[in-house]
């Protein structure tokens, strides 16, 4: 514990993570819409002949001088439901903020059972780790767990 105040490290952690878990308990339904309009939308984000769209384009329809906002309700609906259901890994993120690590979208490992994922190993890196130190560590521990499987 640092002398120069009453609390350590860890208790700033844990804090920040119950504060983090706190801004994703209850979803605003309503904002979730407001956010998704101009968003754009990943799978269409960048097309090379000018056809990407936001949710809004890609899913309200004109019907005469309305709107009808019945698909973009059905996205929104799911997302909500994502967020909702989503785990609460905020003292993973805390700590790994705190570390100086940075989660790869690009590395993770998944064990399914069942035909349906029972495990999955997320990677988080420094950000000078070269990438061949980083998928050998992935691969590396892939074998291992297969192996041992």
């Amino acid at each position: 514990m640092n002398t120069d105040h009453p609390y350590t490290d860890d208790d700033l952690r844990a804090e920040a993570a119950r504060q983090h878990a706190t801004l994703t308990e209850d979803p605003d339904y309503m904002g979730v819409g407001e956010r998704m309009e101009d968003a754009w939308v990943p799978s269409v984000e960048t097309t090379e002949d000018g056809s990407a769209r936001t949710w809004k384009q890609l899913l309200v329809t004109e019907d005469g001088d309305d709107e009808d906002y019945t698909a973009y309700g059905e996205a929104q609906e799911k997302i909500h439901a994502l967020i909702n259901g989503a785990a609460d890994v905020s003292e993973w993120a805390i700590d790994l903020g705190a570390d100086g690590l940075e989660p790869s979208a690009d590395h993770a490992i998944t064990i399914n059972g069942n035909n349906r994922p029972i495990a999955r190993i997320h990677f988080a890196f420094e950000s000078d780790m070269p990438e061949e130190m980083r998928t050998a560590l992935v691969e590396g521990l892939g074998e291992a767990i297969a192996d041992a499987l």
